[in-house]
């Protein structure tokens, strides 16, 4: 029975993957915005890079090429996220001396972390993760470890989709004047 249940409960708190539905959440950002997931998919793709502390090597990098390359994320509709078991405080300092256009949510008690279950067992930090996330909070990749310092596979996994509102009043086209 304890067996049963210990599975059950592995498995109730996996990674999720891609193709799986993101659990939902709603966030606020170091300059005290909101972000709903379930909301901002609605406007385009959403990457969600959790990483382990500000101000080191790896993150550092990491997120220095997400400040690099986000105006191609913004070409795709796409927006970013980068979340982090740090402290708001922490978080602004890190934000500031990259110069990054992208929210940072403040993750102190590992709340968001642990709902995608990518905390580090023992420690309170994330594991570096990356997830692509779509319309109807479809998890399109997951990149984790150092494949996730690279945000190519990230920008490459967003989907380039035009606004709803936009086709809808797309006329359509005239007939073709009939032959005599």
């Amino acid at each position: 029975m304890l067996t049963a249940t210990l599975v059950a409960g592995f498995l109730a708190g996996a990674t999720p993957q891609a193709g799986e539905v993101a659990p939902d959440f709603t966030v606020q950002d170091t300059s005290g915005k909101s972000h709903s997931l379930s909301e901002m998919v609605k406007a385009g793709p959403v990457i969600l890079a959790f990483f382990p502390k500000a101000f080191t090597g790896g993150c550092t990098k990491e997120l220095t090429a997400y400040r690099d390359r986000y105006k191609d994320v913004e070409k795709l509709g796409g927006q970013l996220l980068a979340v982090s078991t740090d402290e708001a405080a922490d978080l602004i300092k890190f934000k500031d001396s990259l110069k990054a256009p992208f929210a940072f949510v403040p993750d102190p008690d590992a709340k968001l972390t642990s709902l995608y279950d990518v905390k580090m067992p023992v420690m309170n930090l994330a594991n570096r993760y990356t997830f692509v996330i779509g319309e109807d909070r479809k998890i399109l990749k997951v990149d984790q470890g150092k494949d996730a310092v690279d945000p190519n596979g990230a920008i490459a996994s967003c989907p380039l989709r035009k606004p709803k509102a936009d086709a809808a009043a797309t006329p359509a086209p005239a007939p073709a004047p009939a032959k005599k």
